[in-house]
């Protein structure tokens, strides 16, 4: 069972990013602040990390996390932006960009993963946790929303850019991803500062 909070009764944002790994597209981040004064409705027991849903359930809990959180927003970094300050800067940078949106702000905030810088001023207290989004519901619910958000992006993206198929791979580095890049070369939006050839 996830925990709603890792503190009660302040608001609390849970903060997740997807989309580190790809070879293109932006890295995409989500910040959900769960109402603490009032209870999640029963469909709320359905929230997991992303990667352990499918894509039907992770569409399914989107409008669901939407509307009965207090607060959420999300970000995205650029694949130049990555390219200028690496992969792992771009991913802290997109999760500050989501909590920069809400309102209120939070009084806590608990990241997914062992990496964070201190966010605003006075720095607002922050804890990470590895694998945080198996654990705690506003990071679950962060890690769907940005997971769908960078899904649907790299959907239009792949319009433009058919022969790349990321509508299915949506950027990773899958065999059929690397050939494409031998046979057609490089995007704008494919990251310059990773290895594009296998």
């Amino acid at each position: 069972m996830l925990q709603p909070f890792y503190i009660a009764h302040v608001p609390e944002a849970g903060c997740d990013e997807a989309g580190r790994g790809p070879l293109a597209g932006s890295v995409f981040a989500a910040a959900v602040i769960l109402p603490f004064d009032s209870p999640l409705s029963a469909d709320w027991n359905r929230l997991n990390d992303s990667k352990q849903l499918s894509e039907k359930e992770r569409y399914a809990l989107r409008p669901l996390i939407e509307k009965e959180a207090l607060a959420w927003a999300v970000a995205e970094v650029t694949a130049e932006e990555i390219d200028r300050i690496n992969i792992l800067q771009a991913a802290l940078l997109a999760m500050r960009r989501a909590l920069e949106q809400l309102t209120p702000q939070p009084q806590h905030i608990l990241v997914d993963g062992n990496r964070w810088k201190p966010y605003g001023f006075p720095a607002i207290p922050a804890r990470t946790v590895v694998k945080g989004d198996a654990k705690y519901l506003s990071i679950a619910a962060a890690s769907i929303l940005a997971k769908t958000y960078r899904d649907d992006y790299m959907n239009r993206l792949s319009e433009q850019f058919p022969q790349y198929h990321w509508n299915e791979n949506k950027g990773y580095p899958t065999p059929a991803h690397y050939q494409a890049i031998r046979q057609y070369g490089l995007t704008p939006y494919h990251r310059r500062s990773f290895r594009l050839y296998a």
